[in-house]
Parts: C-alpha cells; sequence; structure tokens
C-alpha cells in the first residue's frame, strides 16, 4: 500500500501542484505602476527625440517667438492707442469748459451790449430843451406790458453849469379807462424821493387792471419845499 502511494506520486498520475506568490497585491501595484511609468517615459523620450529628428518642434519654436513678437508689437500699440486717448480725453474736457466759459461770456457781453443800446435809445430820443429853465424833464417813454403792468422811465436834468445837488420827488400819473370810464392811478406809496446833481434816470412798473385802456402818463418833479408849483412837467399820450 505504501509502495503505491509513493508511486502515484513520483508518476504522471500524481496530483498537480499550485505555486503562490510570496508578494502582497499593494506592492504588485507600485511594481506595475513603475514600469507602466517607465514604458510611458521611454515613449515620450522616443516621441520628442522623433520630432528633434524631423524638424517639427524647431519650426513651432520659430512660430512661437514670431508670435511673442508680435504680442508685444500690439501691447506698444494698445499702450500709445491708449495715451493718446487719455490726452484727447483731457483736451476735450478742456475745450468743453472753454467753451462754457465763452459761451457765458458770449450771454453776458450780449446782456451788457442790449443795456447800452437801452440807454443809447433813451438817450437819443432826448427832446432838447427850448426854454431857459436850468431843470427839466427829458425822454419820457412807457410801455404797457403782457403781464397788466406798465413800464416807465424818464431822464430828470439839470443844465446849468455847476448846479447845485437837487432833492425832490417824482410824481407820476397814469390816465385812461377801465369799462368805459375814467380811470387813474399813482405810484404806490406815493411820489418817488430822488436826488439829481446833473442827470437821473429814473424808471418803475406800476399795476394795471386787466381791462384797463391807458391813453396817457403825466410826470411831475416836484420840491421837497412846502411849495406845490412843479419844477417840470411832461405828459405823453398813449
Amino acid at each position: 500500500m505504501r509502495f503505491r502511494l509513493l508511486r502515484r506520486r513520483l508518476t504522471i498520475s500524481a496530483p498537480s501542484m499550485a505555486i503562490r506568490s510570496s508578494l502582497p497585491w499593494p506592492i504588485k501595484w507600485v511594481l506595475a505602476a513603475v514600469v507602466l511609468g517607465f514604458c510611458a517615459a521611454i515613449a515620450l523620450w522616443a516621441f520628442e527625440f522623433g520630432k528633434d529628428l524631423a524638424g517639427i518642434d524647431q519650426g513651432e519654436k520659430e512660430q512661437l517667438a514670431a508670435i511673442k513678437v508680435e504680442a508685444s508689437k500690439l501691447r506698444d500699440e494698445r499702450d500709445k492707442a491708449q495715451s493718446i486717448a487719455n490726452v484727447s480725453g483731457s483736451l476735450i474736457a478742456t475745450e468743453k469748459a472753454m467753451q462754457e466759459k465763452l459761451t457765458q461770456t458770449v450771454k453776458q457781453l450780449e446782456t451788457e451790449n442790449q443795456s447800452l443800446k437801452d440807454d443809447l435809445g433813451f438817450f437819443e430820443r432826448l427832446i432838447p430843451s427850448t426854454t431857459s429853465e436850468s431843470f427839466g424833464i427829458r425822454g419820457l417813454q412807457a410801455e404797457v406790458l403782457p403781464t397788466h403792468q406798465l413800464k416807465w422811465q424818464v431822464l430828470v436834468l439839470q443844465s446849468s453849469k455847476n448846479p447845485v445837488e437837487f432833492k425832490g420827488k417824482l410824481e407820476v400819473t397814469v390816465g385812461g379807462l377801465l369799462n368805459g370810464k375814467p380811470w387813474t392811478t399813482n405810484l404806490v406809496g406815493g411820489a418817488m424821493p430822488f436826488e439829481v446833481k446833473q442827470y437821473r434816470r429814473l424808471d418803475g412798473l406800476i399795476d394795471l387792471p386787466p381791462q384797463v385802456q391807458v391813453k396817457s402818463v403825466m410826470v411831475k418833479v416836484m420840491d421837497n419845499s412846502t411849495s406845490k408849483v412843479a419844477k417840470a412837467t411832461q405828459i405823453l399820450k398813449l
């Protein structure tokens, strides 16, 4: 019996044996990764070496260098354009401010010019004196405004040489028709006090009823004395 068992073990009919590795599986994975990395490194080296042999990498380097030069030129042009834009913006802002200032100056000059024209027209319409009196009223003007007001102005003057300062008051009387009946009004607060050495222009506004028709404006210069006699009188028909 023992001989049969020994012969079975030594012959072909003996049972198969399995050989198992003694390395654990984590070490196997590490070894496999090292082998794969080594193979990948060799493949990458072979690819780069082939590119160098074919001259492909050299062309790409030259193209990359050209692109860098072009990018640098574009950056320089951009910086120049930005600088020009900043200067242009500053110039535009300065020009706009100067234009606004010039517009204000023009408006101011137009206002002053209109005032001078009014003064010139006022003096041009002065009525020359035909009497020997040294004190008089010249250039009485009146205008009914759309705001139901009467705008009036008059020049009071002393024509004598080296006159003494005159202190008096000016009475303004407006006459017309209101609803078909006679109507008159005077300055609010009474006569206007004034002083004059050589000449002086006096003006003002008088409120009017909406339906009134102004026919005349009369001005009188009164002395501050108790005398009721007018030193000068002028009437304007409208």
